[in-house]
């Protein structure tokens, strides 16, 4: 008996859900095999699912429904685990919580023994407590507006998955006005990461994301106002998707830019504090941590970080520059690429952060990126070898299984596109 497309789906639905479901048990010990192993087989279930999406021109309406509550069930059991007690969901409710005291997050440090009052049993714990908030100011004033209804973790994880809930709207709309088909829904809504690094974890880059699509939904509609002003506040969020800044360029007005700018500006004005700059710890951010990062380590040998960071700046920005060039006005390649490239070249690449990249990945030639957004789950490993005293890298052999992956996708995809026959004129 043959099984049909709709059938097949189902079943890898049933799998990610068993799995899933399974994983979120060792929510808070990430780096256990109990952990990685069921998220590594969703993985494996969420890549045969997204074959199938390419070879269906398209799906029944009721396998889309169905996948969606499909994703809604196995988010339940992430939404209800305690995540790790230093992950970083506690600084987040850190942050909100001093910035409600009258402090400002940029200038305060989490150990200071003249705060030890101000912390409370969900805070106490948070990682890095040495150094202040890396977090920009859109980022903080998220924080703040969450814990202002209601001061909890649990609260800040509602506030993500409405965010990730939010995005499942935005992209039908996305995929309705380019033409696509709707299951392509499932591509975005289906990955592991989640399910584990929002509805478990909880981090803010879902918002920034949010705020991305919305600005790329408006583009479409020619709402320039809303694009730029949607843009800065993702900006406002993580400062990853400025690398895509090159596609905004004539596709919105100065005054548009301007005002967008303004508004990112506006963010950071709560936060001045005399002469000082309110960036918090991203200066030791950018000179001290290191996570799964291949292309920063080797280049960090013979310059200096803060000057390779730049460079990452500049590679997304001329990836970005390339794709405006070459591509369609709205080809979702163009703002997955240049966000990818930069942060393959980032110092820290940790798997929460291609959260970014998830509504933008849904052509062929975004194959390695999507296989990069499950190559990079075995990282979790390295919680545990931190668990047992062993140093916070990533293992030489992990880091080869995650980056070679997808470097062999693209070796095939450009071989294929080499000798791809001529169109006859």
């Amino acid at each position: 008996m043959k099984l049909t497309p709709s059938l097949r789906v189902y079943g890898l639905g049933a799998i990610l859900l068993v799995a899933l479901t399974i994983s979120s048990r060792k929510l808070s010990t990430p780096g256990e095999l109990a952990f990685i192993i069921p998220l590594g087989v969703a993985g494996i279930a969420y890549l045969l699912a997204i074959r199938e999406f390419f070879f269906a021109p398209s799906l029944p309406r009721r396998v889309i429904v169905i996948g969606l509550v499909l994703a809604a069930l196995w988010h339940v059991p992430f939404l209800l685990a305690s995540p790790g007690v230093d992950d970083d969901i506690h600084r987040y409710l850190w942050d909100g919580r001093v910035q409600r005291l009258g402090y400002n997050p940029f200038n305060v440090v989490p150990s200071d023994p003249a705060l030890a009052g101000l912390h409370t049993p969900e805070t106490r714990t948070l990682n890095n407590p040495d150094v202040s908030s890396p977090y920009p100011a859109g980022a903080q004033l998220f924080f703040r507006a969450v814990t202002a209804i209601h001061e909890s973790i649990f609260a800040l994880k509602i506030a993500f998955v409405i965010c990730e809930i939010a995005i499942v709207f935005v992209l039908l709309d996305v995929l309705r006005s380019s033409q696509q088909s709707p299951h392509w829904i499932l591509a975005y809504a289906w990955h592991p990461l989640l399910a584990a690094e929002v509805a478990g974890s909880g981090h803010v880059d879902i918002v920034g994301t949010l705020l991305l699509l919305i600005s790329v939904a408006a583009l479409a509609r020619r709402w320039r106002a809303v694009a730029a002003v949607a843009f800065a506040l993702a900006v406002g969020v993580k400062l990853l998707p400025i690398v895509l800044l090159p596609l905004y360029w004539r596709r919105v007005r100065v005054r548009d830019g301007v005002l967008g700018a303004a508004v990112l500006g506006l963010l950071y004005v709560p936060f001045f504090s005399g002469k000082r700059i309110p960036i918090g710890s991203l200066g030791a951010y950018v000179q001290s941590f290191r996570f799964n990062d291949p292309v920063f380590a080797v280049l960090e040998r013979v310059a200096a970080p803060q000057l390779i960071v730049g460079l990452a700046v500049l590679v997304g920005f001329l990836t970005a520059i390339w794709f405006k060039r070459k591509s369609a006005a709205w080809s979702s390649d163009a703002f997955a690429w240049p966000m990818a490239a930069s942060l393959l070249c980032a110092p820290v690449v940790y798997p929460w952060y291609l959260l970014w990249l998830l509504p933008f990945v849904r052509s062929a030639s975004t194959v390695p990126l999507i296989l990069w957004t499950v190559s990079i789950i075995p990282t979790f490993y390295v919680w545990h070898l931190r668990a047992v005293g062993r140093p916070w890298v990533v293992p030489g052999w992990l880091m080869l299984l995650e980056y070679a992956s997808v470097a062999t996708a693209a070796a095939v995809i450009a071989y294929r596109r080499l000798i791809r026959p001529a169109p006859i004129q």
